[in-house]
């Protein structure tokens, strides 16, 4: 089995998951990580949508699994198989926002508790971290700014909401805890800590 990152947006992908999705048989998918790609997917592939992420482990050892982003960043990297990297929302909004990778702690609070999230964010900005939230349209933004207004960090946290990253509505506003930025769709990212303005963005 092969899972291959797909990138976080269209033409995200590395030269090594151009070559396994052109000569897969048999690919699966979420229905983006498959619009994503389907011009690269040949002919004669048989390509499956997945319904049920619960037994994907079992998946025949031909299979390509189609993973959105990088696999290994709140992806599929946990199935077994060979591991294709693909570039990802970490990736890209480092390279707009100008933030050195080293910098970056990762806190994931898709499909899992946002309380624990909510925590995990104020304890590396004590460690003078800049934080990279990956949300999902349930977590409380709003909860999260109220917190993190009563550590005393309104003159050196910013925070960037990255929306639809790689796509063309790719859209990045900043803020501080004065006038914080809201996200407007269900695909984004946060980007809390003390980082400068970038020299330049996408928006």
């Amino acid at each position: 089995m092969k899972i291959v990152g797909v990138g976080c947006g269209p033409g995200l992908l590395t030269e090594q998951a151009v070559q396994a999705i052109r000569t897969a048989r048999l690919i699966y998918g979420s229905s983006r990580a498959i619009d994503m790609v389907q011009k690269l997917i040949p002919a004669n592939c048989t390509v499956r949508s997945i319904s049920d992420y619960r037994n994907l482990s079992a998946l025949p050892e031909n299979a390509v699994v189609l993973s959105t982003g990088d696999p290994m960043l709140a992806g599929l990297g946990y199935l077994p198989g060979e591991v294709i990297p693909g570039i990802s929302s970490l990736q890209v909004t480092a390279a707009r926002l100008h933030i050195p990778l080293s910098r970056v702690a990762v806190i994931v609070a898709h499909g899992r508790g946002h309380d624990r999230a909510m925590q995990e964010t104020i304890e590396e900005l004590r460690r003078e971290k800049i934080v990279f939230l990956i949300a999902d349209p349930r977590f409380d933004v709003n909860e999260l700014y109220r917190r993190l207004g009563t550590m005393g960090l309104a003159a050196t946290v910013r925070i960037a909401v990255c929306e639809n990253l790689g796509y063309p509505d790719e859209h990045i506003q900043t803020g501080d805890l004065v006038a914080p930025p809201f996200p407007d769709t269900d695909l984004y990212s946060l980007v809390i800590g003390p980082f400068a303005e970038a020299a330049a963005k996408k928006s």
